[in-house]
């Protein structure tokens, strides 16, 4: 066992790609570099239309900056090297950066479940009791909610890097994907690494398992809540206001989920298959939170004077 040579350490990484279609790499890359562009447009407009518009100057928008940032990070942490593989095979990575890239976005995955579960719980105060939302969701509660929501992604996910820099390896430093992902470097490992794939799956169901535990809670009781309007028109009215938050969620949390035990169980799946649907959504909710979020906040640019908690259901529809 001191004789093993840790090639990953020793040398830099070799990140493929997509496995078996690498002659047509450049054109993979055009939806790509499409969906990346679309997401820094898109996150970064948000982010200066708060800014700039005082009427937006309040809580509810701060949970949208922070998902804009968190979109933003997570695309750049595995795009720019994606696309470097793909148009210039440039393929080595040293094993630090390797690391830096794949603790970036799992933590960052992290951080964006937690804002969808502030979101949830401010769909619930400002639909089931809308008369204490302003008073409830007060600024420094938001700064709070927002805080507890990174040190939480970025503390679970530490144990990752530190984990993977334990093992030995001394197999290949091919990695099979064109990023690093804890799974694809745990993989690599020569060793027992049973206990990064227990707390990989610890993190999975654990984190975003309660967070979705806590999601279907608080849209329970704004069913509830809906359900017990006097009319057909304003439970349907309320019901669509929360139809696009409700999308965003089950795009983010179902395919995660079933990739992330694919990954780990998958067995006749082909690997290119597999690499190029992961990335494909991964890229996704960075590219349509902002469509979907940004859409609903251009609606509010001609309703500055309307009901605080009414431009709240406008915002996070």
């Amino acid at each position: 066992m001191q004789c093993l040579i840790l090639i990953l350490s020793l040398h830099p990484g070799i990140c493929i790609g997509i496995p078996g279609l690498e002659a047509a790499h450049v054109w993979i890359s055009i939806p790509f570099c499409t969906m990346y562009i679309i997401a820094i447009l898109g996150n970064f407009t948000i982010l200066f239309i708060v800014k700039m518009e005082a009427n937006l100057h309040g809580p509810m928008y701060y949970f949208l900056c922070l998902l804009a940032i968190t979109d933003l990070i997570m695309s750049t942490s595995i795009l720019p090297k994606m696309l470097s593989i793909f148009w210039f095979n440039s393929r080595e990575i040293s094993f630090s950066a390797c690391l830096t890239q794949l603790y970036v976005f799992h933590s960052f995955s992290v951080i964006e479940s937690g804002i969808f579960v502030a979101m949830a719980f401010d769909r619930y105060v400002a639909i089931c009791d809308p008369l204490r939302h302003a008073t409830t969701l007060t600024n420094p509660v938001v700064a709070k909610i927002s805080l507890a929501v990174v040190l939480r992604g970025s503390m679970l996910v530490l144990p990752y890097p530190f984990l993977l820099r334990q093992w030995p390896y001394c197999r290949t430093n091919v990695i099979p994907q064109p990023y690093c992902g804890h799974m694809a470097v745990l993989k690599l490992a020569c060793a027992d690494i049973r206990i990064s794939s227990y707390y990989g799956l610890f993190v999975l169901f654990c984190v975003m398992g309660l967070d979705v535990i806590f999601i279907i809670l608080s849209y329970t009781q704004i069913l509830r809540a809906i359900f017990s309007l006097p009319t057909k028109d304003a439970r349907l009215k309320t019901l669509g206001t929360c139809s696009s938050h409700l999308c965003s969620i089950l795009v983010f949390y179902i395919p995660g989920l079933f990739f992330s035990l694919s990954y780990r169980f998958y067995q006749n799946v082909p690997l290119h298959f597999h690499v190029l649907i992961v990335n494909v959504y991964y890229l996704m909710p960075s590219m349509l939170n902002p469509i979907i979020y940004g859409v609903r906040t251009k609606q509010i640019w001609g309703r500055y004077q309307t009901d605080p908690e009414q431009i709240a259901l406008v915002l996070y529809s």
